[in-house]
């Protein structure tokens, strides 16, 4: 088997509600999906969600990288995917949605060669995982009406979105808990909006809420600061957005900067880089989130085949798909009351249109 050529195209996809974070407003985003066609055999796909704060990419510069990396991989066997990806690693250094998505389709022709599911393939721990779902900053009453929507469509797990204002976030979290019960898991997401201080008067301010855990609540570039959180609170602090590499995966493990860590394959640059991650964060007795961006169902697949894989893995935070507007992918992955189900069609189980 070779491959014959790499293709990529980008789609801009609707939010059936758009919401905001602490840093931006979501209205629509960009995916690009690529498709890896050998000589033998369907094709691979892959596809990458860049967000410019999070990566540093724009889909146009992720198309660019992908469009260069073809000529890189014509003629090679798409089976001996490390080769490839070592080969890929440096050219495509500042670039990890580009990396992810040639990742993904790799690891998708692999499935489709061998005639297994992917998530069976990478170690198949377990047959499903619960995945929370998001709520943005919004009023206190649509937080409230969404919050118990999400809880009467089955989910277990609600993560809501704040870092703007201490005083409101406080009180958002107080009041979900109120209506949603104690059965029902909160995580909160502060998107590197709070100092040190902000930190710890929301830690007090919900103390009675019983949050699961509170994710990257300081900025992504002082990572010492999240590390003084983290010694400060009991309640579990989670890594995201300062998690981009392997060795900020040492680094956050080694000087026990957090709890846990946000495990995204747009972020890290794909599936290879992600096993590699959670392994570490395995041995230093770290939980591990599988996040995900604002992603079509494809990314969510292979999201949801690692956090299958693999026993480190505690918590999924898959949602990125539910709100998307014509999504190429969409029915990837299986969703029955707030859990979700992969394919067992071989690899990522999915064939996009021409």
């Amino acid at each position: 088997m070779k491959i014959v050529r790499l293709e990529a195209w980008s789609v801009r996809l609707g939010l059936r509600e758009p919401y905001a974070i602490a840093y931006d407003r979501i209205e629509s985003v960009d995916n690009v999906f690529v498709r890896l066609v050998t000589d033998s055999g369907p094709p691979g796909y892959g596809c990458a969600a860049p967000d410019p704060a999070v990566t540093g990419e724009s889909a146009a510069a992720v198309l660019a990288a992908v469009e260069s990396a073809g000529s890189e991989l014509r003629g090679a066997d798409p089976l001996r995917r490390m080769r490839l990806l070592e080969r890929l690693r440096e050219p495509l250094a500042d670039r990890p949605g580009a990396l992810s998505a040639i990742d993904m389709a790799l690891h998708d022709l692999l499935g489709k060669a061998s005639g297994l599911p992917l998530w069976r393939l990478l170690g198949g721990y377990r047959e499903s995982i619960a995945t929370s779902v998001t709520i943005g900053i919004l009023p206190l009453d649509e937080t409230l009406e969404r919050a118990r929507r999400h809880v009467g469509e089955g989910f277990r797990s609600l993560k809501l979105k704040g870092g703007l204002d201490v005083e409101l976030d406080v009180e958002r979290v107080r009041r979900t808990r109120e209506t949603v019960g104690q059965k029902v898991e909160l995580r909160f997401d502060a998107n590197q909006g709070y100092s040190y201080d902000d930190t710890m008067r929301f830690v007090e301010g919900v103390r009675e809420a019983r949050l699961e855990l509170l994710e990257q609540p300081t900025a992504a570039g002082e990572a010492d600061l999240l590390g003084r959180v983290t010694a400060a609170v009991e309640l579990p602090v989670m890594a995201d957005e300062s998690l981009l590499t392997l060795r900020d995966a040492f680094r956050l493990a080694g000087d026990e900067l957090a709890d846990m860590v946000n495990v995204k394959l747009v972020k890290v640059g794909g599936l290879a880089e992600a096993l590699r991650i959670t392994a570490v964060a395995r041995a230093a007795r770290l939980e591990v989130m599988v996040g995900s961006m604002d992603e079509s169902a494809l990314g969510i697949a292979a999201g949801l085949a690692l956090a299958l894989a693999r026993p480190g893995v505690a918590y999924a935070d898959l949602d990125g798909h539910l709100e998307l507007v014509d999504d190429p992918a969409a029915g990837a992955v299986v969703l029955r009351g707030g859990e979700l189900h992969p394919s067992d069609a071989p690899g990522l189980g999915v064939e996009l249109p021409d």
